[in-house]
């Protein structure tokens, strides 16, 4: 009895602290900012041209998202799947992201386990190897932000009182020792108590986890596995490049000298943004708007001109996965009669 109640206020931990992060963090920026100073920006400068051919590039990057996952799934043993399913798993999660953090990747997990009758733990294996791959290309991405904007980044840390906290904790040697302590007590527990359920239920679960992940540096096509994140996030960066042509007082960073054109700031924006997801919220609102409205300010733009951006790029790109996940779903009730009568007809 005692653990099922410890499971269900794990599970309303993991749903409503998300939830209040969001809220939190809104009302906050509700405080921060004029929201009348912000709807005025939208209506006299906002080209939403550009905030379609954003939504354009947002399904493709989910597009060649599904197409890297499907190599990591087949390297796994899952048999292939249609490019629409691929791109279906990946719309759903997406979409369901914005009602709660993670549950898009549950389901999208437990979609293909089920449609393909394969082991669920092996394909959250190859979720992890996912996100995994996409820490990888984020932390490239900010060391390659702090050699070709160390200036802005320089001004962070040095004014403002959030980027010396960063800079000093990440100094402080008890974070690491923290972090490899938790490293070490889970690998005791791991080793020394295996002879308990619990234990080798997790140890379990966690070799089929591995299982599925280290299927990136068996699989075959680990060559087009590479040229498809760099795809992906070519993608994210220019959904956020094109959207500085949105509004006149970011299109002006294009001309700025010294910007590349724009690349170097829609790199510090994107790159703060991207950063920002690690905080559990829905679909990013909150910290990813904030993330972006303060990278922004680096450049000398106003709060309510970066909210405006923010809210603008992120309010288009929910509605849209929401029409993309109403998609999904009528893909997989369209789709599901067959599979199951195709799954009775195996087991008999």
């Amino acid at each position: 009895m005692s653990s099922r109640i410890f499971k269900i206020l794990g599970k309303v931990v993991d749903y409503t602290i998300p939830v209040a992060i969001s809220v939190g963090l809104v009302i906050w920026l509700f405080h921060k900012v004029d929201f009348r100073d912000v709807l005025q920006v939208i209506s006299d400068g906002c080209d939403f041209w550009w905030v379609v051919v954003m939504m354009v590039i947002t399904t493709l990057s989910h597009m060649v998202r599904g197409v890297r996952w499907g190599i990591q799934l087949r390297g796994a043993g899952v048999p292939r799947m249609s490019f629409t399913a691929e791109s279906v798993a990946i719309f759903g999660a997406y979409s369901l992201n914005l009602v709660f953090p993670r549950l898009g990747e549950v389901w999208r997990c437990v979609y293909v386990s089920r449609r393909e009758q394969v082991s669920l733990s092996t394909v959250v294996g190859t979720d992890v190897g996912d996100r995994l791959s996409d820490l990888v290309v984020v932390l490239s991405l900010f060391v390659l932000t702090l050699i070709l904007a160390h200036g802005p980044i320089n001004a962070f840390v040095q004014h403002y009182a959030v980027g010396r906290d960063i800079h000093h904790i990440i100094d402080e040697p008890w974070l690491w020792l923290s972090i490899a302590a938790v490293i070490g007590a889970f690998w005791y527990v791991c080793h020394y108590w295996r002879r308990y359920k619990l234990v080798q239920s997790i140890d379990g679960s966690l070799e089929k986890i591995w299982a599925g992940f280290k299927v990136i540096f068996t699989m075959k096509g680990k060559v087009m596995y590479v040229v498809l994140t760099l795809g992906i996030w070519l993608c994210y960066y220019l959904e956020l490049y094109v959207m500085l042509m949105a509004f006149p007082f970011t299109r002006e960073l294009v001309n700025m000298p010294g910007s590349a054109y724009g690349l170097i700031p829609g790199l510090v924006v994107f790159v703060f943004g991207a950063f920002s997801m690690a905080v559990p919220s829905n679909g990013g609102l909150g910290p990813w708007n904030l993330a972006v409205m303060f990278a922004l300010s680096l450049y000398g733009i106003s709060d309510e001109e970066g909210t405006a951006f923010s809210m603008v790029m992120w309010s288009c790109q929910a509605a849209w996965l929401v029409v993309l996940g109403i998609f999904s779903a009528a893909y997989v009730f369209c789709t599901r009669p067959k599979g199951v009568s195709a799954n009775k007809t195996q087991n008999n």
